[in-house]
């Protein structure tokens, strides 16, 4: 599975994108707490840190919006971490 990062989301986990491979069944609050188990450094200045953005974020999978974060997740998956975003 590969999680995909955008604004601060990006900024947080220091990369783009990762790669997970988790067993079968695997649902997307439990691709969540793997990348939370990831080692990383702390978010740049002004970032909060990854965790507190993945409780406020939205989600793709597959290009498609997920709310159910108890969806299961396939080998090959792509999910896409969309923090809130500000603007106008």
């Amino acid at each position: 599975m590969n999680v995909r990062y955008f604004a601060a989301a990006r900024a947080a986990a220091g990369v783009d994108e990762e790669r997970f491979e988790l067993p079968a069944g695997s649902t997307v609050e439990s691709l969540l707490a793997a990348v939370l188990n990831v080692e990383r450094p702390g978010p740049p200045a002004g970032t909060p840190p990854l965790d507190r953005i993945l409780a406020r974020s939205s989600f793709l999978l597959n290009e498609v919006a997920v709310r159910d974060r108890t969806t299961v997740l396939a080998a090959g998956d792509v999910v896409d971490v969309l923090p809130p975003f500000a603007g106008g």
